[in-house]
């Protein structure tokens, strides 16, 4: 309408700025409203940031429960077409998911407890190379700097600053644990009444933009279902080369490190390197400095299987990311809110770049992250919740979680 801009006659749709063409017509003018347009949405994006950031203690829950549901779904569903009671089969999977975790924990506890000792003995005697490695080694360190260094850890231990981080460190524990809880009630309901929650958020939306938002959904759930199953087999596989190598080189600890590098590789890219570098360091206080230096190399070695074969292969078709973003992505997150801001910051960004892509028509998706099923009308809803998976996949009716439409 570029009348509306021109100064041609009033209508009676015209605001009041429309009145003053001489201001707004010309390209600076028009630069001038676009800039106030940029800068509405991210004071808009400062917001939502810092309101989310003051209740993390909510918010992460129920983004990892919404993560877990995605990769979950699948099974819950694989159950209910074989007949099982919606709420047993979520029940069932829940108990599944828990006592591995538990048995894993439980396992770590009792390795760590049964080696403790000899690590101990061979930590003292691996203290002692090191101190001889450090005398004579190429930059030669004198007794009286190490005996100042050990003399600055003994001061931080008595002081009273370390009381105080053993204290914060007791109340992150208990933040922790109930946000565990807090998730794992989430996981139930995400996984149980998926689709009336779904319908709950999208239905005051119009029509058109229902449809979109069921698409956007459905497309969201299979990025995030396959990053969280690709991102969990790259880190068991790391995991398990990382514990293999650890226990040939007769390491103390070597499976309950190989199952920290494991964790450590939710965190793309840098994740399992920086949870191998506690294998590193163990080999060295232990073994001394030739098995820490071959057990960096196998993960850097690992961590090449992982960039350059792994993840193509499990995730390039799903996780449509530059590596570049991803790192910003985890810089972001782990400055905004830690370690668990570093785990959740690939799979939002995927779903936010998922989403962008649909509501502008441009998807870029092939048949394997778009599904077949359609999706359904958005007129019908499943009073009884019966349709099945995460609150972000499919719509009402479906049965399939995974939706789309071409």
């Amino acid at each position: 309408m570029q009348d509306e801009w021109a100064g041609g006659k009033p209508g009676p749709g015209r605001t009041t700025a429309r009145r003053f063409p001489g201001i707004w017509a010309d390209a600076l003018g028009r630069a001038s409203i676009r800039s106030l347009q940029v800068l509405s949405i991210l004071l808009l994006a400062v917001v939502v940031v810092y309101a989310a950031t003051r209740v993390p203690l909510v918010l992460i829950p129920l983004l990892i429960a919404l993560i877990l549901a995605a990769a979950i779904s699948p099974v819950v569903r694989w159950l209910l077409r074989h007949g099982w009671p919606r709420a047993i089969a979520v029940l069932s999977c829940l108990v599944v998911i828990l006592a591995v975790i538990g048995g894993v924990v439980t396992g770590i506890v009792a390795l760590i407890r049964q080696e403790s000792a000899e690590l101990v003995d061979r930590a003292l005697a691996g203290i002692d190379q090191l101190h001889v490695f450090l005398k004579d080694g190429p930059i030669p360190v004198s007794d009286a700097q190490i005996n100042a260094a050990a003399g600055q850890v003994k001061a931080f231990l008595s002081s009273g600053t370390f009381g105080t981080e053993a204290l914060s460190g007791l109340h992150t524990a208990g933040d922790v644990a109930v946000g565990a809880v807090l998730s794992v009630v989430i996981l139930f309901f995400f996984l149980k009444d998926g689709d009336r929650i779904r319908v709950f958020l999208f239905g005051f939306l119009p029509m058109d933009q229902r449809r979109k938002a069921y698409i956007t959904a459905a497309r969201s759930t299979i990025v995030l279902g396959g990053y969280v199953r690709g991102t969990a087999i790259i880190a068991a596989l790391d995991g398990l080369v990382v514990g293999v190598a650890l226990l040939i080189l007769r390491v103390p600890l070597a499976l309950p490190l190989g199952i920290f590098v494991f964790l450590g590789g939710f965190i793309p890219i840098i994740g399992a390197t920086l949870a191998g570098t506690l294998a590193v360091l163990v080999a060295l206080v232990s073994n001394g400095p030739v098995t820490a230096l071959a057990v960096l190399a196998v993960l850097v070695a690992a961590n090449q299987l992982e960039h350059h074969i792994l993840q193509p292969l499990l995730m390039g078709k799903v996780l449509h990311i530059h590596g570049l973003v991803i790192l910003l992505a985890l810089a972001g997150g782990a400055v905004l809110a830690g370690i668990a801001g570093a785990l959740l910051a690939v799979p939002l960004t995927a779903v936010g770049w998922t989403a962008i892509k649909t509501w502008s028509g441009h998807t870029g998706l092939g048949p394997a992250a778009t599904g077949s099923a359609p999706v359904p009308p958005q007129t019908d809803v499943d009073p009884e919740g019966t349709a099945g998976g995460a609150p972000g996949g499919g719509a009402p009716g479906t049965g399939t979680g995974t939706g789309d439409v071409s």
